[in-house]
């Protein structure tokens, strides 16, 4: 991924940096509704987002200011020549400093394979990279076999980003636009494997030994995001 960036003029630049394009760019979708919400809420938060992290009361995630957003954030990971694709990775800042947003947004997609399935068909590689993911986030024995692989390399994406930036926070928020909350069990399947400690109802930070927090959040949606549709540029 190139570190030379170019501001957006609306929502429809976004479709070129997906991995799918024409696949993923569709009305009703992750890539399009999340396009749409942060290119209305520019130069701001999504309003959303800013009331999810604020519940927590935290001083830290209190009136964040919103920096760069980043589309389709690409972050190198060991074990393998994929890097990991955040759909918005986001620099924001307050008077306590800086804080990576790292936002994976959802409709109704699933979060993929679990480690059990991605484990059975995984190459020496791939085994590499899911041990670096567990000891970057604390674990000295792995995962559960149902926790999903997909929130692992998100949050170490989010944490990595942090760490290269000299953030003392990291979040990795999903923001699902989904009504019915689809896959909520699943996040909470990890924040729980994670041991969090709950700071509201939808944010949860992670025990860590290191001076980066962790923080991972849900984040509701609106659900008006879903009726946006931009043409396809391709």
């Amino acid at each position: 991924m190139k570190r030379i960036f170019v501001p957006t003029q609306s929502s429809g630049d976004w479709q070129r940096l997906l991995g799918k394009p024409k696949i993923h760019w569709k009305k009703g979708r992750s890539a399009m509704s999340a396009a749409a919400c942060w290119e209305a809420a520019e130069p701001n938060l999504p309003a959303d987002i800013r009331a999810a992290l604020e519940s927590a009361n935290d001083p830290a995630l209190a009136g964040l200011e919103l920096l760069v957003a980043i589309p389709e954030w690409e972050v190198a990971l060991p074990g393998g020549g994929t890097a990991s694709q955040t759909d918005v990775m986001a620099i924001t800042r307050n008077a306590q400093g800086l804080v990576i947003l790292g936002v994976e947004a959802k409709v109704d997609e699933t979060f993929g394979p679990t480690l059990k399935e991605k484990k059975a068909q995984a190459s020496k590689g791939q085994l590499d990279r899911i041990a670096f993911l567990e000891r970057e986030l604390g674990r000295d024995e792995p995962f559960p076999g149902r926790v999903r692989y997909q929130l692992l390399h998100r949050t170490v994406s989010a944490l990595l980003t942090a760490r290269a930036f000299h953030a003392p926070v990291a979040v990795m928020l999903v923001h699902s636009f989904c009504p019915k909350s689809r896959w909520r069990a699943d996040f909470s399947a990890f924040c729980d494997a994670l041991k969090c400690q709950p700071l509201s109802t939808d944010l949860f930070e992670t025990p860590r030994m290191d001076s980066t927090r962790l923080i991972l959040g849900w984040c509701c949606g609106r659900v008006e995001n879903l009726t946006a549709e931009w043409p396809s540029f391709l």
